[in-house]
């Protein structure tokens, strides 16, 4: 097995998944990770209609 890598998350990232955390109200957010590091972030944000 591979050795575990303290992975570099950037405060930048961290900012973007925080934003998208704090102005979501229904959905998710997903962390892409390549070769252990943050290759991309996605907000998957849910509509309810009434």
């Amino acid at each position: 097995m591979s050795s575990h890598k303290k992975n570099n998350i950037t405060d930048t990232d961290m900012n973007k998944i925080r934003e998208f955390l704090e102005t979501i109200q229904y959905g998710s957010v997903t962390v892409i990770v390549q070769d252990g590091k943050i290759i991309q972030i996605e907000k998957n944000e849910k509509v309810r209609l009434k």
